[in-house]
């Protein structure tokens, strides 16, 4: 008679941690769910922030207590935080929101969630429940900015307390459950300290940067997605000075300014019967009366880019605004198109000539390989000669290689061109020194 067969065994530590990790998310579930039906909400209104967190966390301990389980000390701190953060916060979100290694967070339905650390992409460990629980916490996000996403508007920006930037589409647009892109911008945002260490930019180009600022430039940041033009607008605005009116205009408010004399503007989508919807261009028309010193709008995208650059024709100087280009170059052709896709008909002269004489400076700042970010170009606008807008570059990034760590390097370079504008800044008491323009390699990394 053959022996019985020896029942084969999972892979000691595979299956086991899955089960306990199944166990440990019904637990949470369970918890909340009964904390929810023994919240007495009329005491809990006289509450508020940590005081309301104090009172429930005594109450999901208690909890805790009754549940016939066995949990360690980490194990049961867990389970409290968690069930909390499902309470109050975005729920498996805000230990990633925590984390101030992380600039991106990227959510491809429940189970797979991706971060940004130093320029890498990783996957996280964390993950939700399944797709309701993650639309729980979407629509959580959404409603708190008066913003709506459900299947007769399935796409939508918003912004979290902190000033992160949230885009996100959800099904029958996303295939596989609800997607999330967020962009962190924290409480603290980079200073010019920060960016300097960085090596995003060189002590020389900030000098021309301030004094255009002050002298009342205007400009237009280029660069591509994640390339950090909201970073580098929140710190050249820092040198706007604070007895000046400055309206910022954007589609989901992420700019940080420092002054105290700034009225934030936000547009408004349709709400679920097609009215109400309020858009840049709207806005801008209305900023020119509300006596402006300076107009900032977040990103020009489509028609509102003429009435900015005509803003800043007509006694609005000092305007800042951003623009996605790869090149100083493209982004000339980019504002022509936008203008053109707003239905304006203008010959292709007039609108080089609004441009020319609109701006004074472009700054491209790019996302090179393996992560680091730099401003690439400072270059000054001419003018129009027949059909073609001059431009010259002040300073460049040349990059030299790639590390072993696959990340880009090179230096700074002062082209030799002294600006056009110089008299500009002299009149305005900004004073340069003699040798700043002087062509030569700058430090670099």
């Amino acid at each position: 008679m053959p022996a019985p067969a020896t029942p084969v065994r999972n892979p000691r530590g595979a299956e086991p941690q899955r089960e306990k990790e199944k166990s440990f998310e019904d637990l949470k579930t369970l918890i909340h769910a009964r904390l929810v039906e023994k919240l007495d909400l009329t005491r809990l209104g006289d509450l508020e922030g940590d005081s309301l967190r104090r009172e429930i966390r005594l109450v999901v301990e208690h909890l805790c207590d009754t549940v016939d389980v066995m949990l360690n000390r980490a194990e049961r701190e867990r389970l409290i935080e968690e069930v909390l953060d499902e309470t109050f916060g975005f729920g498996p979100l805000e230990l990633l929101l925590k984390d101030p290694g992380v600039s991106d967070i990227m959510i491809n339905g429940p189970k797979k969630v991706f971060v940004e650390r130093k320029g890498r992409i990783e996957r996280s460990p964390v993950t939700f429940r399944d797709n309701a629980h993650l639309l729980q916490i979407l629509d959580r996000i959404v409603s708190k900015m008066g913003r709506r996403i459900d299947e007769t508007s399935p796409m939508v920006d918003a912004r979290l307390p902190d000033g992160s930037r949230l885009n996100a589409v959800i099904p029958p647009l996303a295939l596989d459950g609800p997607s999330l892109s967020i962009r962190r911008f924290g409480s603290n945002p980079l200073a010019l300290e920060d960016l300097l260490r960085f090596g995003a930019f060189t002590p020389e180009m900030v000098m021309l940067l301030e004094g255009a600022i002050k002298a009342r430039l205007n400009m237009i940041i280029s660069g591509g997605t994640g390339s950090g033009k909201t970073t580098l607008l929140n710190t050249l605005s820092s040198f706007i000075p604070h007895d000046q009116r400055v309206i910022t205009i954007e589609d989901a408010a992420e700019l940080q300014l420092q002054q105290e004399h700034v009225l934030r503007l936000e547009t408004r989508p349709p709400n679920i019967e097609g009215r109400g919807q309020v858009t840049a261009t709207d806005l801008v028309k209305n900023a020119l009366r509300m006596r402006p010193d300076r107009i900032i709008i977040g990103e020009c995208r489509g028609a509102e880019t003429l009435d900015m650059l005509q803003a800043m024709n007509t006694g609005h100087e000092g305007s800042l605004t951003t623009i996605h280009a790869n090149t100083p170059r493209d982004a000339v052709s980019r504002l022509e198109t936008m203008i053109m896709m707003g239905g304006i008909e203008l010959p292709i002269k007039a609108l080089r000539q609004q441009f020319a004489g609109a701006v004074d400076l472009i700054i491209q700042a790019n996302r090179l390989q393996g992560g680091p970010r730099k401003i690439t170009h400072i270059t000054e606008v001419l003018g129009l000669e027949q059909e073609t807008v001059i431009m010259q570059d002040i300073f460049l990034f040349v990059q030299d290689g790639i590390d072993e760590t696959g990340r880009a390097y090179g230096h700074f370079e002062a082209t030799g061109v002294r600006p056009s504008f110089m008299d500009r800044l002299e009149s305005s008491g900004v004073r340069l020194p003699a040798n700043l323009f002087a062509a030569r390699s700058l430090n670099g990394r």
